[in-house]
């Protein structure tokens, strides 16, 4: 991989972390799922789109493109090389998917070749935002579209902050790879952001919907905790406090046990523009 400035992520992502997200991609894409509509229906992907997914993870959302730009192509980039090879070895029989490791915020991609240019979240952990933004927006022909999700601020009275209360404590610091991951949270800061990278019709709205955290409490609950920044924070205590905690966890998801698993309410930001 050249031409990377985000060193600090890169290293993260390279590592224990990335490593963690790869191997544990379908309970990642369960918590993210329910995003999904929302996101694609402010993509607008025609049949020929070239689609760009940038921050592709283990490639969900870049499958999702392929199969709507059925005559054109997806193309995923992502700093993680442990995530890209997951990603290819789960798109392996996708005709119109590729996956690139690189970091977006100075790859040269083609200049216009992409129709639209999406993101699950991955855009926030640029260093400089507005330089990676202007750089994903040179890939986009005029006109071209962009569409991304990025965190809302934690609700300190949400149906996760009180189910994960017992956690409050210990969560001192964000892991490595978690640095970034509230760049977004303003929608005042998207809007300047996407206007200073040179984009048009601007639009930010919020989208509610449920995270999947597991079939059942007991299962929410070891989820939880093997999250890489719980981990982190949790990484000096004693087994019988991270049990206690577990436990604690696990009660805290008791009242959000469907038949769907356990499903918590979760808040993003749905940013759109063209170029």
């Amino acid at each position: 991989m050249q031409n990377v400035v985000n060193v600090q992520q890169a290293e993260a992502w390279n590592g224990w972390e990335g490593e963690l997200w790869a191997s544990n991609a379908e309970r990642y894409d369960g918590m993210l799922d329910d995003f999904n509509a929302a996101l694609f229906a402010a993509a607008q992907i025609d049949r020929a789109h070239r689609v760009l997914d940038v921050g592709c993870g283990t490639g969900r959302t870049t499958r999702l493109a392929a199969g709507q730009a059925t005559r054109g192509r997806a193309v995923g980039v992502d700093i993680s090389a442990p995530m890209v090879a997951r990603a290819r070895a789960d798109s392996a029989d996708i005709p119109n998917i590729e996956f690139v490791q690189a970091d977006a915020q100075v790859h040269p991609f083609p200049e216009a070749r992409f129709d639209v240019a999406i993101s699950r979240g991955g855009v926030m952990f640029f260093a400089d935002l507005v330089a990676g933004f202007s750089n994903i927006r040179r890939a986009l022909r005029p006109d071209g579209r962009l569409a991304f999700i990025s965190p809302a601020a934690p609700d300190p009275d949400g149906d996760y902050a009180r189910a994960t209360a017992a956690l409050g404590e210990f969560m001192k610091k964000p892991s490595p790879a978690s640095l970034g991951m509230m760049s977004m949270v303003d929608p005042v800061r998207i809007d300047e952001v996407l206007d200073s990278a040179g984009f048009r019709d601007i639009a930010v709205e919020k989208v509610e919907a449920d995270q999947n955290l597991g079939e059942n409490a007991d299962d929410a609950a070891e989820f939880v905790c093997s999250l890489a920044p719980v981990q982190f924070n949790l990484r000096h205590l004693d087994k019988s406090t991270v049990d206690r905690l577990r436990s604690e966890l696990s009660s805290g998801f008791q009242p959000h046990e469907t038949a769907q698993g356990v499903r918590v309410g979760g808040t993003v930001w749905l940013a759109s523009a063209t170029c």
